[in-house]
């Protein structure tokens, strides 16, 4: 049984419809700085990252903290958009967000799926720097809801999950607010 700490990555310079990857902004590196000090307090674990500039920014302060390296994983990396256009991507995401899992197309079950396997396989206790949708996805699966959207995790919250026998246990909800997914 491992515990898993979800944490949403800070607030972002841009938002799904302004930037493909972007950066922290002010806010969201003085989140990323109060969440690793929160963290601090754990023992050290693997710190995993999305390979998105927003996770792993936020990601860096705790892994200054710790002494060690942030681990890519692409598996936790923002839900994927079927085109790169910045208007486009925004409209799909609101329809997505709005739907259930088993009404989406194989490659986005598959993505989904990916993920939970992922976290599934996490070995031992670890810290997860991730996104909205991927952090809904887990909690989805934790709590059977095959909704997209469960809950709305506030930028640079810590959710907190176990794998166990027969899947993932809720332990806790992060901190929640009405936020934009960025």
């Amino acid at each position: 049984m491992a515990t898993i700490y979800l944490v949403r990555h800070g607030k972002a310079a841009a938002g799904f419809d302004g930037h493909l990857d972007p950066g922290l902004d002010e806010l969201g590196r003085q989140q990323a700085e109060a969440v690793a000090a929160d963290l601090a307090n754990l023992p050290p674990m693997p710190i995993y990252s999305s390979p998105l500039a927003r996770a792993r920014e936020t990601a860096e302060p705790l892994a200054r903290r710790w002494q060690q390296d942030i681990l890519t994983e692409p598996r936790v990396a923002e839900i994927p958009s079927p085109t790169p256009d910045l208007t486009a991507r925004t409209s799909w995401l609101r329809e997505v967000m709005a739907g259930r899992w088993s009404d989406l197309g194989p490659e986005l079950q598959q993505w989904r799926q990916d993920l939970l396997d992922c976290i599934g396989a996490m070995a031992g206790d670890c810290v997860v720097f991730c996104h909205y949708i991927a952090i809904n996805v887990v909690v989805g699966a934790a709590q059977e809801d095959d909704q997209v959207v469960v809950f709305s995790p506030d930028n640079a919250s810590v959710t907190t999950i176990r794998t166990v026998a027969r899947g993932l246990q809720m332990v806790e909800l992060g901190r929640t607010a009405n936020t934009q997914v960025n």
